[in-house]
């Protein structure tokens, strides 16, 4: 959802900047970037280009102690190792991951120094004028195969590629108090994690799901046969939601002041198969969703989850 309102205004902007240049026949301003362009088109899927300028902001210790976010280790991570940060849920807006794994404002590289953090994003938001270069700051990568293997084939550099598994699906079901995961079927992360041995590290960000109330839409009603629709045509989704104003709590467009507490669970070791077979790529990700279960049972109880709770894995 937060990629979708970059791409409605930012993206939006930045097109009615260049078209508007162009129409006034500004080639001193447009030709250089259509230039530069040219020459960067491929950045986001080679590495990307962090700005600490812009992750360094104020802004964004602002909105860490908004709600706030909180980052918990359960493990050390060595740095000469590559990892898989499998995060989970997407939410409404992702902003346990974000908040942790975007910005410079969490304690990341203190708990985990030597680590090199790339977030992976939907890959329409590099294809906009001006829109490209902010996300590209921010240190947001695309979340092509291509981008993913950059990264990964990169031995002892301590790369970490963040991956939220369930996409922009899984927003649709992220109601609050709710703990449905599009996990069974995504078995992408898996293969390239054998294919370059990468470990796997599974991420579970409690509160993700609080943030926002989305109107009801159960499966098969009229709402979601539109949303479904909608989600695979423009590869966003577009949930009816409803948070606080600034003076009052009950409806406006502000997320609720709800705390997310986002744990980093045990790495799973990934021996390095450059074919892997169907059979290999099943049980490294059965042994995934069971790694993935215990945290959720672990933590849960620390981070207000009734004990009857239970990961609902689709």
């Amino acid at each position: 959802m937060i990629f979708f309102l970059l791409f409605l205004v930012l993206g939006q902007v930045g097109v009615a900047i260049m078209t508007v240049m162009i129409v006034h026949n500004c080639w001193y301003l447009y030709l250089p970037y259509l230039t530069w362009l040219y020459f960067d088109w491929w950045t986001p899927e080679t590495g990307g280009r962090k700005s600490n300028l812009i992750r360094n902001w104020t802004f964004w210790r602002h909105l860490k102690d908004y709600f706030p976010i909180h980052l918990i280790k359960t493990h050390d991570l060595d740095p000469s190792h590559n990892y898989i940060f499998a995060s989970h849920p997407h939410g409404i807006v992702t902003a346990g991951s974000m908040g942790n794994f975007c910005v410079n404002r969490s304690d990341f590289q203190k708990l985990f120094p030597g680590l090199n953090l790339y977030f992976h994003s939907n890959s329409c938001l590099f294809l906009f004028p001006l829109l490209r270069e902010y996300v590209l700051s921010l240190g947001l990568v695309s979340v092509s195969k291509k981008s993913l293997s950059y990264l990964l084939s990169e031995e002892g550099r301590g790369n970490v590629s963040v991956v939220i598994i369930g996409g922009a699906k899984e927003s649709l079901d992220a109601h609050p108090g709710t703990f449905m995961l599009y996990l069974r079927q995504r078995k992408g992360f898996v293969k390239l994690a054998l294919t370059h041995g990468a470990y796997l590290v599974p991420v579970f960000s409690f509160g993700e799901n609080d943030l926002y109330k989305q109107i009801h839409n159960p499966k098969g009603s009229w709402l979601r046969n539109v949303q479904d629709r909608l989600q695979r045509s423009m590869t966003f989704a577009l949930p009816v939601i409803y948070g606080r104003g600034i003076f009052q709590q009950s409806f406006g467009i502000l997320p609720h002041r709800k705390p997310i507490h986002t744990v980093v669970g045990r790495p799973i070791p990934v021996q390095q198969t450059l074919h892997p077979t169907q059979e290999q790529i099943d049980e490294l990700h059965q042994t995934y969703m069971e790694e993935l279960r215990k945290l959720f049972e672990e933590h849960k109880g620390k981070y207000g989850v009734a004990e009857h709770e239970t990961l609902t894995l689709q």
